[in-house]
């Protein structure tokens, strides 16, 4: 028993000395000994941070085209292409090609275009026309492949365009092709794209801008009369139209040769819209994309409804009895003086006439049935001469002006009703001086 004591003793003073070091370590004030954490490994397929548009505002500046190049992916997409294209038209204003490159991508850029694109920034700022910098154009193909531009408000018309088309990819929309406007120095096509909606597209703009010479360029002159786009030039002015902003024109169908658009118009203040049919068809190369019909049917209706009330036959256009057609005039009843509407659309045939000495016109006066044949007469002619001087005094020759008297014996509507009763809605689109273009 006594041999055990000892060892009693040393266990206890053990036990003491390992309380006393764990005290000594909790004692309030002492620094707790640190580990140092080990850097963990990154994983390489994220070591780089994803930068599809955010990094736009820190672009690189390579100095060449083929540097830039070698730097984008595919291109930024957008369920918005007006919100593609007002980035990229916002960092051309910047001057910041890097950022333009990143927003087009690689497959719809490559080095020349780009060399292009900075010479022509280089040489004169590119600056947005506002309202209206971005502009779509219409669809290639429905629903998929769609034209959009970009407008400039520093350039001469003709290298005011960049034109994209867009392709839709999983609902989204990127650029697939982008054609700069010709270099300074360089002339300028009729339409920058001749294909058949740049085509389209560019006999609309000179139908909007009342430019009939230039519209009917891109006409077939055996199909589409020079009638109807005068007619089509007095629907857009006096209907105050212009082109929808969304979808201005349409694919209807697409052949080898021939394609067909719907072009879509609204009123100025955009309440109301109508349409009309474009059909283009390509002739043997090397000739490029015409319009080779015009199908107005819809637009006369949507005019009428508007602008004379919902008579119909009350149109700018109507059918000429020795075949084609002519544009109409109307007067009131026993009248032979024009309205501040006839003046407008006199006008717009006058500009025609005065851009070429060569052009003639024959104006046939009408009169309903009321009155007697010789007073018919006289009131028919009164109104063809009505028409023949005003277009003198706005510089038409007069020897490019034939008139003639037709009195009542080409009615365009019947005068009385099948009982024979009067007919005031028929007599009003009689009483006209219809204008055949002999050109």
């Amino acid at each position: 028993m006594t041999n055990k004591v000892p060892y009693f003793f040393l266990g206890l003073a053990a036990i003491l000395a390992a309380i006393a070091v764990v005290l000594l370590v909790l004692k309030p004030g002492s620094e707790k000994p640190t580990v140092k954490p080990q850097p963990k490994e990154i994983p390489e397929q994220i070591a780089e941070i994803p930068d599809p548009i955010e990094g736009l505002d820190q672009p690189l500046v390579p100095e060449t085209p083929e540097e830039v190049l070698e730097t984008l992916g595919v291109g930024f997409s957008s369920a918005d292409p007006a919100d593609l294209l007002t980035r990229i038209g916002e960092a051309l204003e910047k001057g910041d090609m890097a950022a333009v490159s990143k927003l087009i991508g690689k497959d719809a850029l490559d080095s020349a275009t780009l060399a292009e694109l900075q010479a022509l920034a280089k040489n004169q700022p590119l600056l947005l026309r506002r309202p209206g910098g971005v502009r779509e154009i219409g669809e290639l193909e429905l629903n998929r492949l769609a034209r959009w531009a970009i407008e400039l408000d520093n350039r001469e018309a003709g290298r005011d365009r960049i034109f994209f088309d867009l392709r839709k990819v999983g609902g989204k929309w990127k650029v697939e092709k982008m054609v700069l406007p010709p270099a300074p120095g360089k002339p300028i096509p009729k339409a920058v794209l001749a294909d058949s909606l740049g085509v389209a597209d560019a006999f609309l703009q000179a139908v909007l801008k009342q430019d009939f010479e230039f519209a009917r360029d891109f006409v077939d002159s055996k199909e589409v009369s020079d009638a109807k786009i005068a007619a089509l030039c007095i629907l857009f002015e006096e209907g105050e139209y212009r082109m929808r902003s969304s979808k201005p024109l349409r694919a209807m169908f697409k052949r080898e040769d021939t394609v067909g658009y719907l072009a879509n118009v609204e009123t100025s203040d955009g309440q109301q819209s109508a349409q009309f049919a474009l059909h283009l068809r390509q002739p043997p190369a090397p000739a490029n994309w015409i319009v080779s019909e015009i199908n107005l049917a819809d637009l006369l209706a949507d005019y009428a409804n508007r602008v004379a009330g919902g008579d119909v036959y009350y149109s700018p256009l109507v059918k000429n009895p020795a075949g084609g057609e002519t544009l109409a005039l109307y007067f009131e009843f026993d009248e032979d003086s024009m309205s501040a509407r006839t003046r407008r659309q006199l006008e717009i045939v006058g500009m025609m006439l005065k851009s070429d000495a060569a052009k003639k016109i024959t104006l046939s006066g009408h009169t309903d049935a009321l009155g007697t044949e010789d007073y018919n007469d006289t009131l028919s002619a009164n109104r063809a001469d009505t028409v023949r001087d005003f277009l003198a005094a706005a510089g038409v020759a007069p020897e490019q002006i034939i008139t003639i008297a037709k009195g009542a014996s080409q009615p365009r509507r019947p005068n009385v009703t099948e009982t024979g009763e009067d007919n005031p809605d028929g007599r009003r689109a009689n009483r006209r001086t219809e204008i055949y273009l002999d050109f």
